[in-house]
């Protein structure tokens, strides 16, 4: 799919006005004309000496008018000649007269919100908090959210994605709004559950600190790193630990991005293939976000989505305690990039996009102005809604339906919301620290009420449709 920009209406250019020629022309026959009226006679009666004077007075004001016509019509010229409007004073003249019958102001025509998106949730990019966003989106506007059918929590991952993964697809066809739970990258079967006029994106991250991330937070799960003391010596020799006929359980441990996009993450890193590759993703995808640089992610995804700054205004989910985070020596990053070779042409090539996308359709000095007011605009909901107004370890979670799911040797983060909010605020605040598990979970309760809930085994903070109507709409 190609890109595209949100066309925004340009006020039309100021009616152009005489040019100096033309003006002079104008004075010589308004003096012509003056001197044919009553009185102009140079006899020298008191009558005649009266009207001279008066007809004097008339032509000095005159002039001094048409003085200051000249003075604008030679800034307007100027102006016109810079930017390349007007190749001639006639066409000047012509627009001008053209333009007398036109209104000079216009209100510019609003973008409208995209309300049909698929995200596609790639692993360890900061894709929960991009969920959590989505979800909250949706409710809003009232849509409809493509959730993993029965007891699933994913869309089929890590198989390729098939659209009856879908709850009810085959009663609600092509009517999602939102899709966005993990799934590995299938578009033609996607393009069942949305609409045509889906918007399609996507989140990647640098895969040296993907890497790290991968080996805590998979520790357990992926039979490559369960084997080896850390990562610096897992990657050391990763073909010691890594075998490519177990790719289902190691898909972590290496390209997993590129898995994510429904590719083979093990195939040979060729110039002509990954090139391909490349081409093909941006061919399906609008928009291609960096999630090292979130912020300036955020701004970019309200700009080309029309969506407004409380739609992207997140609290950081699925974050992990600093003293779980491995270093990884100079060798061992260079190493991730043979290693995970494609996933490090895949972030390079979108990170260049990305960049120049900002450019084109923001500008950097605007994206500067609009991250700070993301910035003082979660800082003032920090303050509002959080206890600590930071993170805290699992063990310091005080309300459990707010304990974020737990994987390896991370110690997953999460929140405590202040005492004796409002309903109104509580809500907010509640949306945006609850958990994906949670959070898709409670969607599926209140899209599915007459099937069986998800078995999460963790509270939730609300618990059906009944009591989320009677909690007052935030939005």
């Amino acid at each position: 799919m190609a890109q595209h920009r949100l066309e925004r209406q340009v006020e039309p250019p100021a009616p152009a006005l005489p040019s100096a020629p033309q003006v002079f022309w104008l004075l010589r026959r308004i003096v012509y004309f003056d001197s044919q009226l009553p009185g102009a006679s140079s006899q020298g009666s008191q009558a005649g000496c009266l009207s001279r004077t008066l007809r004097h007075t008339r032509c000095l004001i005159i002039f001094s008018l048409l003085l200051g016509l000249i003075f604008l019509s030679g800034f307007f010229h100027r102006k016109d000649k810079d930017y390349g409007i007007f190749d001639s004073h006639e066409d000047q003249t012509v627009a001008f007269l053209q333009n007398l019958k036109q209104p000079l102001l216009t209100s510019p025509t609003p973008c409208h919100a995209k309300t049909n998106v698929m995200f596609l949730k790639t692993h360890k990019t900061a894709s929960s908090t991009v969920l959590n966003i989505m979800f909250r989106f949706a409710e809003r506007y009232n849509l409809t959210v493509a959730l993993p059918a029965g007891q699933l929590f994913h869309l089929g991952y890590p198989r390729i994605f098939r659209a009856h993964f879908v709850e009810d697809f085959e009663v609600i066809g092509q009517n999602y709004n939102i899709m966005c739970n993990h799934l590995r990258f299938n578009p033609s079967e996607v393009q069942k559950v949305m609409a045509p006029n889906t918007f399609y994106f996507s989140i990647l991250r640098n895969p040296i600190p993907l890497m790290e991330s991968s080996y805590i937070y998979f520790k357990n799960n992926v039979p490559a790193f369960r084997s080896s003391k850390d990562v610096n010596e897992f990657l050391a020799s990763p073909t010691r630990y890594y075998h490519p006929a177990d790719y289902r359980e190691n898909i972590h441990a290496r390209n997993i991005m590129w898995f994510d996009f429904g590719y083979d993450n093990n195939a040979e890193d060729d110039t002509e293939y990954t090139q391909g590759i490349l081409e093909e993703i941006e061919q399906n995808f609008h928009l291609i976000l960096i999630a090292d640089y979130f912020d300036e992610s955020m701004i970019l995804l309200k700009h080309t989505l029309c969506w407004d700054l409380d739609d992207v205004i997140y609290f950081k989910l699925n974050s992990r305690s600093q003293d779980t985070v491995q270093t990884l020596t100079p060798e061992s990053e260079e190493r991730v990039k043979a290693w995970c070779s494609l996933d490090w042409k895949l972030y390079l090539h979108f990170n260049q996009s990305f960049w120049r996308r900002i450019e084109e359709t923001i500008g950097l000095e605007v994206l500067e102005k609009e991250v700070d007011h993301l910035r003082t605009r979660q800082k003032e909901l920090m303050e509002t809604c959080l206890l600590e107004q930071e993170p805290v370890g699992k063990d310091h979670i005080r309300n459990k339906a707010f304990q974020p799911y737990q994987s390896g040797a991370a110690n997953i983060l999460g929140y405590n919301l202040r005492q004796n909010l409002d309903n109104r605020t509580l809500r907010t605040c509640q949306k945006l620290v609850i958990p994906e598990l949670q959070y898709t979970t409670y969607l599926y309760t209140v899209q599915h009420p007459h099937k069986k809930g998800k078995e999460l085994g963790l509270p939730l903070p609300w618990t059906s449709p009944q009591e989320r109507m009677q909690l007052p709409n935030t939005n």
